[in-house]
């Protein structure tokens, strides 16, 4: 991760207002409200030095509303300084496995509350709204299963409360990864046939290739694609031609890496959250020519018509 703190849009209030509101309004200003884009129509009321009005307000002399580049977006309601905004989105999208709130905290000058609010909220950013199908004629989808998290406990009768091992009582995780493109994770309550069948009707083109690895609960719906081809682990074999599932495995490497190293807790009713983090990353890679700035500006356009609030997401 390389970030240049000397940048001004981590130090000049006007400079970073001036950053977002060309990622947001490339064209021109536009009304959160009406969408009204045409620039005469709006005006800066900041501009104004007869009044004593915060900068970078904006007001619509069709709808007369105000806005700022805060509003409709994740950054709404919040009094955080633009600058650590821009900081924060930057190592965000810069950070192969993430960074935890009380890091951020401790590197921008928040409260630990107040950083930890800011990551879902960029997380949110970063969730992709418009998901087109996956895969296509002549190309490959791997798809894989991972179990994240400890155990759960159970109640077996006569013993009590018992751990129970191996994947057993873990969070599901299912992703996809299209082989030199992009990943989607879904958080599932059950591993099974109609399970994968659904997600993979709802994500993955019906030409595609489907390379999982032996485990049956891949079989039935794989038959409904161009070819579903399949390595066996149990055997130890990892990779035939170019059948493999190394790179989705890849993808969980890094995942649990995050969620192990750095973030180390996720509550289950986040977890699809920080899947939408790793994805976001994983899929704007530097291997696709992204990298770190240009990572960064499509978080931030991400957020445009998001909003999260806190109590909501504290009750999650």
């Amino acid at each position: 991760m390389t970030v240049n703190l000397t940048d001004p849009i981590f130090n000049d209030e006007d400079k970073a207002r001036a950053y977002f509101e060309e990622i947001r309004w490339p064209n021109g200003v536009t009304c959160t409200h009406c969408g009204n884009a045409n620039s005469a129509r709006i005006y800066s009321i900041a501009a104004n030095p007869a009044k004593k009005i915060r900068a970078g307000l904006w007001e619509c002399q069709d709808c007369h509303g105000q806005f700022t580049v805060r509003t409709g977006g994740v950054m709404e309601s919040s009094h955080v300084p633009l600058t650590k905004w821009a900081l924060a989105y930057r190592f965000m999208a810069s950070s192969k496995k993430g960074m935890s709130a009380h890091q951020l905290h401790r590197s921008i000058g928040v409260t630990y509350k107040t950083a930890w609010f800011m990551w879902h909220r960029i997380r949110e950013a970063m969730r992709e709204d418009v998901m087109p199908p996956m895969g296509g004629a002549g190309k490959v989808v791997e798809v894989d299963e991972a179990f994240i998290g400890p155990s759960r406990d159970v109640f077996v009768n006569d013993r009590g409360w018992q751990k129970q091992r191996g994947p057993a009582g873990k969070r599901i995780v299912v992703t996809l990864v299209e082989r030199g493109g992009s990943s989607r994770s879904i958080k599932v309550d059950k591993l099974d046939a109609a399970t994968i069948g659904q997600i993979l009707r709802d994500n993955v083109s019906r030409q595609s290739r489907i390379h999982t690895d032996e485990a049956h609960h891949y079989r039935p719906p794989g038959a409904d694609f161009a070819a579903h081809e399949r390595v066996n682990h149990s055997a130890k074999e990892y990779a035939r031609d170019d059948v493999t599932t190394n790179t989705v495995e890849g993808f969980f490497s890094i995942f649990k890496r995050g969620m192990t190293g750095v973030y180390q807790h996720c509550g289950e009713q986040h977890l699809q959250r920080y899947l939408d983090e790793f994805d976001f990353r994983f899929s704007n890679r530097a291997a696709l020519g992204i990298d770190d700035t240009e990572r960064t500006r499509r978080a931030v356009k991400g957020g445009e018509g998001k909003r999260l609030t806190y109590r909501p997401l504290s009750r999650a």
